[in-house]
């Protein structure tokens, strides 16, 4: 003759956990019933009994018992999963991602960036490793793993071979020497155009002004300096931009220091007319970009 099923001997922490579910049962349905089969068969009661407690089939009561004889209380939490078996392993979605994240071109694929259409036709025509998958399912993958459809950005690395030596030139004026050191930079054009205030008046008429449509009072251009140790910012306006300007600003940044010691002033991007002086320098040289004779280049 077969044993009846019951739950093995539980223990003080189970028993407690399953009393604080039954009593409270502010938990889930699946969990509160559970845990009221498992209880009732420590107390005793068989399994017809304890199926029309919770009303539910006998075999359901028995699947319950041998789950929790064989993981404990986990079984209060079953794993289930509807619909059909999935198509795809853990491994099929790592190599999703991965594929989704690379560039087409790298998988020599004539366009620059992956959709939704065009990553499922790839993957179903990989040679290598072909995969089965609709349209919807890489979209809920890539979603789930956290992958974004987002703009690309750039940066741009300095190909000087002593660029470290000139950075750490750079940062040691910074620290060591602040109160010789300068920043030099030019804005413009400045266009001196009307700028929306605030007035008091009459509600729903407000005070218009003119919108200038032509700069009827020209540009200006402003070069400042920057004292990195007296934290002190100076510069001068300038109706246009040139040389000439540039070494006034120069100047004033050497005036700031007249002891004739060293000053440190840095640029903070090359300024347009210091690249049409050296082009003209290199052009009364005869001397094309990157070091070649004009006659060799033509």
């Amino acid at each position: 003759m077969a044993q009846p099923v019951r739950v093995r001997t539980l223990t003080e922490q189970e028993g407690q956990k399953l009393q604080r579910i039954v009593r409270r049962s502010s938990t889930s349905t699946v969990r509160f019933r559970r845990a009221m089969m498992l209880q009732a068969s420590a107390g005793g009661n068989t399994v017809p009994v304890i199926a029309r407690l919770a009303q539910a089939d006998e075999d359901t009561v028995r699947d319950v018992i041998h789950k929790f004889n064989q993981i404990g209380l986990t079984c209060l939490d079953p794993l289930w999963a509807g619909g059909r078996p999935r198509l795809l392993s853990d491994d099929d979605e790592d190599f999703v991602i991965q594929t989704a994240t690379t560039r087409p071109a790298k998988l020599g694929q004539p366009c620059t960036r992956w959709s939704v259409r065009k990553l499922a036709d790839h993957l179903r025509r990989d040679l290598a490793r072909p995969i089965r998958i609709g349209r919807e399912a890489p979209r809920y993958l890539l979603a789930r793993r956290g992958i974004t459809f987002q703009r690309t950005k750039t940066w741009k690395e300095s190909t000087d071979p002593d660029f470290d030596a000139k950075l750490d030139r750079i940062e040691y004026v910074l620290h060591e020497r602040p109160d010789r050191t300068f920043a030099f930079d030019e804005f413009g054009p400045l266009a001196i155009r009307p700028t929306a205030g605030a007035c008091w008046a009459e509600r729903g008429r407000p005070d218009r002004l003119p919108a200038a449509y032509h700069r009827t009072r020209g540009t200006r251009y402003f070069h400042g300096c920057y004292s990195v140790g007296d934290d002190t910012l100076w510069g001068v306006n300038r109706r246009r931009k040139g040389i000439g300007p540039t070494w006034a600003a120069l100047k004033s940044i050497r005036a700031a220091r007249p002891d004739g010691a060293p000053v440190y002033p840095r640029h903070l991007d090359v300024l347009a007319a210091q690249r049409r002086e050296r082009a003209r320098i290199r052009s009364e040289k005869g001397i094309r970009w990157g070091g070649r004779p004009l006659a060799a280049a033509a």
